[in-house]
């Protein structure tokens, strides 16, 4: 196969991927959630400002594919597009429709809660409050733990510090279980600059870190995306006990898994969902004490997901669903608000080939297929 990339176009043969040890069994020694991107109807219009419509068995089954390997999945967040094409009616069906497949296999779930519903300009902290609430009594309902989303609109509208810590101290007082609290780093999303009063890290982290200490019962732990392992350690070891530190960094994620003689780091990472299958593996060995069998399935894997979140990150979600298509967990790669072109042929072809070398893509001779097929559509003969 020839593959168009930015040093020139090159040669490639697909190596067969080694198998990886299977297992159904949720991780002992970390818990792990894989956030899930969605599977757009491919019927359906796809562009920006359209209501997203989606293929829901397709969507569906993917959910059961990450709960078949034991893993838990994170639901309408950032990997479904959430705000970036997956508007809130969908995304409320999305909620109600994966919490009861949830049940029906007792696979764990979590879910966004967010304030993507308001269409004023400018909302009020009560408005916002509001909304979160909304949103999260929809979670809820569906028997899923909520993840209260960084809010675009609570960044845009808060004051301070004190702003932040009144809404989260409401919404905290509400929850009917402990929730997941979302630190989103502006690489993927500007909208977030500042968020929790400060567009100091630092000073952003003591912030949060005193909501945390104040509601610390009412708080599973918080997700922390800033690509920052020296931060996300540090903010780590100062979380009160009992309450987790769900990496989102997924450039430094096997490190941040594996720890260090002072803790690790539980997981919600989008690049678990096309490295599902690794994920399982590298966390059986862990569980099994084996650290030298788990770098071996993981850390390989790093250079993919570096790529696939690579600036501008937030549109990894377009390599993510590439992948998918690829190791055929969907028949096309539309996507919704056509996302699909988010990403240029040569990011798409390195991320193809980073796949094959990291045994991401199961089927290799389909994926070599619908490479070649997509490339065809680009108007390059592979």
């Amino acid at each position: 196969m020839r593959l168009p990339l930015a040093d020139g176009v090159e040669r490639y043969r697909i190596p067969q991927a080694a198998a990886l040890p299977r297992t159904a069994r949720p991780a002992r020694s970390r818990t792990v959630f894989a956030a899930a991107h969605v599977v757009a109807d491919p019927a359906a219009e796809h562009r920006p400002g359209v209501p997203a419509v989606l293929d829901w068995d397709a969507t569906l089954a993917f959910r059961h594919h990450l709960w078949s390997l034991g893993l838990g999945v994170a639901d309408a967040m950032d990997t479904a597009q959430r705000g970036m094409g997956l508007d809130w009616a969908a995304t409320r069906e999305l909620i109600v429709r994966s919490g009861a497949e949830a049940r029906a296999v007792g696979g764990r779930l979590a879910c966004g809660a967010g304030t993507d519903q308001l269409t004023s300009p400018a909302p009020t902290l009560k408005e916002i409050t509001a909304a979160y609430r909304e949103q999260s009594e929809v979670v809820q309902e569906a028997g899923a733990q909520v993840v209260l989303m960084a809010s675009r609109a609570l960044a845009a509208a808060a004051r301070g510090p004190e702003d932040y810590a009144a809404v989260y101290g409401e919404l905290l007082a509400a929850v009917d279980r402990p929730v997941v609290l979302h630190w989103l780093g502006t690489p993927f999303d500007q909208a977030l600059e500042g968020y929790w009063g400060s567009a100091d890290l630092d000073l952003a982290a003591g912030h949060v870190l005193e909501i945390i200490h104040a509601n610390a019962d009412r708080i599973d732990g918080i997700k922390v995306s800033l690509l920052d392992a020296d931060r996300e350690i540090a903010l780590r070891r100062a979380l009160p006990a009992g309450v987790r530190l769900y990496t989102g960094d997924d450039f430094n994620y096997a490190e941040l898994i594996l720890g260090d003689a002072f803790g690790h780091s539980d997981a919600l990472l989008g690049a678990f969902d096309p490295l599902a299958a690794h994920a399982a593996a590298a966390l059986a060995a862990l569980d099994r004490g084996d650290e030298d069998g788990y770098r071996a399935v993981l850390e390989p894997t790093v250079e993919l997901s570096r790529h696939l979140f690579a600036a501008p990150t937030r549109h990894y979600k377009t390599g993510v669903v590439f992948l998918a298509h690829l190791a055929g967990h969907q028949e096309h790669f539309t996507m919704v608000g056509g996302a699909q072109s988010d990403r240029d042929t040569e990011h798409l072809a390195r991320l193809f080939r980073l796949a094959a070398e990291a045994g991401a893509l199961p089927d290799t001779d389909l994926a070599a297929a619908r490479m070649r097929s997509f490339l065809a559509s680009k108007g390059f003969d592979a």
